[in-house]
């Protein structure tokens, strides 16, 4: 049946109008006890019900806010479903979370009831509880661990309740549209995470533009690989919501390390990545392929040369578009083999895709696309579909997404996808929410600077993440990172020279490449104006999200970097 968008206020109503539809069919699987195991639609129905039931009778309402703190399993939308079910908000945390990070959710947001996945992350979460307004209501899949005044229950509990599926459908289906689903807290590259809320609209806004896309793809049927964390918006909207809704069944990942394992036994159709998993792949492609022959090398190679012309010209000639037919049945087949082989978008967002590192995979066969986003906006804003593949940019705004760039180069965005505000910080939410004179409907300032070309948004920069020299140059760091990072020797790359007279690099050699490091950024430095290049360079620590100079979704925390590292970027200065 087509999919017609808005037919549900909010998304309780449409997970359990979708169960209603298609309760035998297989929604999500997950490894369980040593083997794949399968939950149908009408049993997450039947498992919604009942948490939802045992939520009220622990004096959860409307409005209260539930932390939920879980890796990606059947627990988690289950929970989160029912949590919106009956007018709660949820509250999506992080498992790399710290005590600190907990503490911070927990004073900001007032949440005094979590759902959490296991044992040790509960004990984590009540020991930032402990350093806020402690907690209330604990229920763990695992044994809860006790707390003073904490009632804990296992989950086993909540799905014994007895619910009324058809009832609790009624009630999301009357509930308002605008009303809060969840509070989903910014990684925090910039500062103290903030708390955007994001409204039942705002994620079917999202739902609805990509529906289109999907409906041409004929998706329904077919298989989505979960592995992003489902706490992180983009994975929260299109895993937990979106792709559901339109008939893929969701295979949640046992983990990165069993991903090119599970790519091939699963054969999804879709998944959605940052760019540092598409570089990690890369880079196990091209140290594959150095234990092969020289000849087969260089098959690969001209297979790449080939798929890189076809996307940027000059056009093939006849004798190397028979050479590329050949080289895509030898070459090309081979690697979407390692895909699955039913691989129908790759969708990279999160932070910029390098042209160069999407061209490798398109070249070599592989649908791989960028969109664009922000947790402010539901979040997907923008996506190149694969049949329209403009890889320099982030694709054409969705349907019903309005975009337009400011005079200072900012992307602004508009439509029902936008948040109704941050949680607590009014001051906060007037910088980002502004109404224009004559104007009823606010524009997002993404703080993103971006151009439009040929209908398609190109982004070029971070709005605050300009460096300004001593010599009064306005330099974008991130710019020089990513041609860093681009090269094999560089695993991870931070650039600084605020008021300094040129800019110095803290770089993260890759495995086995600290001598060669010189060299990647002699070659970058002849890619860059004089302004640009990199003066000095240290080898440092690898950024982790242990450290807490990475966040959860990979992306280094500059600003972080830049604060911890300091005595070794002033060292470079002397």
């Amino acid at each position: 049946m087509p999919y017609t968008p808005g037919d549900w206020p909010t998304l309780p109503a449409m997970m359990l109008a979708r169960a209603a539809q298609w309760a035998d069919r297989p929604l999500f699987r997950h490894w369980q006890g040593g083997a794949w195991r399968s939950l149908k639609w009408g049993d997450f129905a039947v498992q919604v019900a009942s948490v939802a039931a045992f939520l009220r009778a622990q004096g959860i309402g409307p409005g209260d806010r539930v932390l939920l703190v879980s890796e990606n399993r059947p627990e988690f939308p289950i929970a989160d479903t029912a949590i919106m079910a009956i007018g709660a908000i949820t509250v999506p945390t992080y498992t790399t979370n710290l005590p600190s990070d907990h503490a911070h959710i927990l004073r900001d947001c007032g949440a005094r009831a979590a759902i959490v996945s296991t044992r040790k992350l509960a004990e984590r979460v009540l020991e930032g509880a402990a350093l806020a307004h402690g907690l209330d209501l604990l229920i763990c899949a695992e044994d809860p661990p006790e707390a003073p005044g904490l009632t804990g229950h296992p989950w086993s509990a909540a799905i014994a309740t007895s619910g009324d599926v058809a009832a609790l459908a009624a009630e999301a289906s009357a509930a308002p549209t605008d009303s809060l689903a969840c509070i989903i807290y910014t990684s925090g590259t910039g500062g103290l995470p903030k708390g955007v809320m994001l409204p039942h609209r705002a994620l079917l806004a999202n739902r609805a533009g990509v529906v289109p896309l999907a409906e041409r793809l004929a998706l329904d049927g077919k298989c989505y690989l979960s592995f992003l964390p489902l706490s992180h918006s983009y994975e929260h909207t299109v895993g937990g919501f979106l792709l559901p809704s339109v008939g893929l069944e969701v295979v949640y990942s046992r983990g990165a390390d069993r991903l090119s394992q599970e790519l091939a036994e699963i054969k999804p159709a879709v998944i959605t990545a940052v760019p540092r998993l598409f570089e990690v792949l890369r880079g196990r492609i091209l140290a594959g392929l150095e234990k092969e022959t020289p000849f087969k090398r260089r098959l690969f190679d001209r297979a790449v040369a080939l798929g890189l012309r076809k996307l940027d010209g000059p056009p093939l000639g006849l004798l190397d578009r028979v050479q590329d037919m050949v080289l895509d049945r030898l070459v090309r087949d081979k690697t979407r083999a390692r895909f699955g082989g039913q691989m129908q978008a790759m969708v990279s967002g999160g932070a910029r895709l390098d042209p160069d590192l999407s061209g490798f995979f398109i070249a070599l066969g592989l649908p791989v696309i960028q969109g664009y986003g922000q947790t402010e906006a539901g979040p997907v804003i923008s996506v190149n579909p694969p049949w329209d593949n403009h890889r320099r940019t982030v694709g054409p705004p969705l349907k019903g997404v309005e975009c337009r760039i400011a005079e200072d180069g900012e992307v602004l965005v508009r439509g029902d996808l936008v948040m109704t505000g941050y949680w607590n910080n009014p001051d906060a939410t007037a910088a980002a929410l502004q109404t224009p004179p004559g104007e009823e409907q606010p524009w997002l300032h993404t703080g993103d600077v971006g151009v439009m070309e040929g209908g398609r948004l190109r982004i070029t920069d971070r709005k605050k993440d300009f460096i300004k020299t001593l010599g009064g140059d306005m330099v974008s760091p991130a710019k020089v990172e990513s041609l860093l990072m681009a090269e094999p020797e560089i695993h991870q790359a931070v650039v600084a020279g605020e008021g300094k007279a040129a800019l110095v690099a803290l770089i993260v050699a890759a495995d086995g490449m600290d001598a060669k490091v010189a060299d990647a950024v002699k070659r970058v430095n002849g890619k860059l104006s004089t302004i640009e290049r990199i003066r000095h360079f240290s080898a440092t620590e690898p950024f982790t999200i242990e450290n807490g100079l990475l966040t959860p979704t990979m992306k280094v925390k500059r600003r972080a970097v830049i604060e911890a590292r300091g005595g070794e970027v002033e060292g470079m200065y002397r």
